[in-house]
């Protein structure tokens, strides 16, 4: 599969599997779904999930594209001897003593975070007047076949069909494993679960009308080949209970107060501190 392909399809296909797992490899350095996420994450200062579904997986293409860029560059860098010039040490030297004092103010601000208390009375306050925010789509765990052919995804299908229940499941893994040429075939097509919104359209609007424990019967065509979906589990559209979402509820509150505790402190900070 061609290196273009493999991004899209690892993106689009692949955005909520398990986060440790590998997308792509750059000369033998892996780049997981974790490091991908923990830069959206920074990068949207931990509202990733405020996102609009339909910019998502663009936001996770050019983040990976970045990460694979950072690679190459590196691994370029290390083999031309950057790495043992005079000023790569110097500016290394001078990287150290701002990340020391960096480390240490946030250390220290995170101290002050955590010492902030929010009752639960003003916690559950807050869970009554914006439940609306607290809504989960409807999302299923999926597992698919990808091929590059659609005879090859009709053979699949004819092997499949006689199947059902547990025996279904297991070949499908089976098959996927040794057939699939996306990048979750490893793991027997595995997709986790994922929203209304997550996958590519032809791809969503087919797994959102299947019923759990069938796969589908005529190939998928997408702009990465065919596919062979097998519908594992459903999760009907609810409202997350107060007891799932009170620790973030609880970090958001804290980063609110944090604001004001912090303007305190620096007045103190400022009136103890000779400033000339």
């Amino acid at each position: 599969m061609k290196l273009a392909t493999k991004i899209l399809s690892a993106v689009l296909l692949t955005g909520v599997v398990a986060l440790a797992n590998t997308l792509v490899t750059v000369n033998g350095k892996a780049i997981t779904q974790q490091a991908v996420n923990t830069e959206l994450m920074n990068a949207t200062q931990g509202r990733f999930n405020q996102v609009p579904a339909e910019k998502q997986a663009e936001f996770r293409q050019q983040v990976l594209q970045q990460l694979i860029g950072k690679e190459l560059i590196y691994g370029d860098a290390k083999k031309t001897g950057v790495l043992k010039t005079k000023e790569y040490k110097e500016e290394y030297k001078k990287l150290e003593e701002r990340m020391k004092k960096e480390l240490a103010i946030r250390v220290w601000q995170k101290k002050v975070v955590d010492d902030i208390k929010i009752s639960d009375i003003t916690l559950k306050d807050y869970y009554n007047k914006n439940k609306e925010e607290f809504n989960e789509k409807e999302a299923v765990h999926a597992r698919h076949i990808l091929v590059k052919e659609e005879v090859d995804a009709k053979v699949i299908i004819n092997e499949l069909k006689p199947l059902s229940g547990q025996k279904l499941q297991a070949k499908f893994e089976e098959l996927a494993k040794s057939r699939s040429t996306g990048p979750s075939g490893s793991k027997g097509g595995d997709l986790g679960f994922f929203a209304q919104g997550r996958m590519v359209p032809a791809f969503n609007d087919k797994v959102f009308t299947m019923n759990v424990g069938t796969i589908t019967m005529t190939p998928v065509k997408t702009q990465f080949g065919y596919h062979i979906i097998y519908l594992q589990e459903k999760n009907n559209a609810a409202t997350k209970s107060f007891k799932d979402v009170k620790p973030s509820i609880e970090q958001r509150l804290k980063m609110e107060k944090f604001k004001s505790v912090m303007q305190s402190k620096m007045a103190a900070l400022q009136k103890k501190a000779t400033i000339k």
